[in-house]
């Protein structure tokens, strides 16, 4: 009599790959009855390929609820537990979108507009997704923007308590002083309080228009345009090039990509996911 083929299941997922770790250590991880095997999980999250995806498990690298596992066969609920791989956190939920947009000027930071000016939905394409915006940019204002429909992400990145530090590079009038970084950082009087720059340098001097960039963590309207305009130099033109661990890099204006697992694993780590 023939013997049963060890590698077919009983469970929807009899296509997935077969037990390779059986013989590795065991843990104390609980299968989720049903549940997606990890190897796949992580593949699908954009980690690697399923080979790549057990030699981190088999390494140990790979923790779901906080405790390293080492079946390649380990069975996980990617809706509901946290899945980290070498500490950080891995966009494992299915139907997630995490997107880096580069906002030309004159858009609106709107999904619609009853005006009928051109807001960041008529850049996305006809995706079905409910995405937020993260970080609002003046409608003068270009550059990163950042679009999830992960609505506890959004919410951190958004809340000025995890402080994410944003970076811009604005076009002012010059001549710049020497000392105006240091005012910058040690706090500029606005009519709303005071506002203070975590880093601030020169990048650019072309006659009376000055390049420089600038980092603060403060969320209030026109806060950089306010600030600048307080120590004498209003700004022409202003471009944010970082979002925390985000950069724009070369993203055309108008476009937008997806981010990578790594990057969206430095947002969770960002903000304490």
């Amino acid at each position: 009599m023939r013997t049963p083929d060890r590698r077919i299941r009983d469970d929807k997922f009899a296509g997935d790959d077969e037990d390779f770790g059986e013989d590795q250590d065991r843990d104390s991880l609980t299968d989720v009855p049903g549940g997606i095997r990890l190897q796949k999980v992580l593949a699908e999250a954009g980690v690697g390929s399923r080979r790549h995806c057990e030699e981190l498990i088999g390494a140990g690298r790979v923790e779901v609820d906080g405790e390293t596992v080492r079946r390649f066969g380990a069975r996980v609920d990617p809706d509901h537990q946290v899945i980290r791989v070498d500490g950080k956190r891995i966009p494992a939920k299915p139907g997630l979108v995490y997107l880096a947009f580069n906002k030309p000027p004159k858009v609106l930071t709107a999904m619609s507009d009853p005006r009928g000016r051109r807001t960041v939905a008529d850049f996305l394409g006809d995706r079905s997704e409910r995405l937020f915006h993260i970080g609002r940019l003046d409608y003068d204002t270009e550059g990163l923007m950042l679009l999830t429909n992960d609505g506890e992400l959004a919410h951190r990145l958004a809340h000025p308590s995890f402080e994410v530090a944003k970076t811009y590079l604005a076009e002012v009038t010059g001549p710049v002083p020497k000392d105006l970084g240091r005012r910058l950082a040690t706090g500029v009087e606005l009519d709303d309080g005071v506002a203070s720059a975590d880093r601030f340098r020169v990048i650019d001097r072309s006659g009376n228009r000055v390049l420089v960039e600038i980092t603060l963590h403060e969320g209030r309207k026109h806060i950089v345009r306010r600030m600048l305009a307080a120590t004498g130099h209003p700004v022409s033109r202003l471009v944010r090039t970082d979002v925390g661990p985000i950069r724009l890099g070369n993203l055309k204006p108008g476009t937008s990509r997806e981010l990578t697992t790594a990057e969206i694993g430095e947002l969770f780590a960002a903000v304490g996911l």
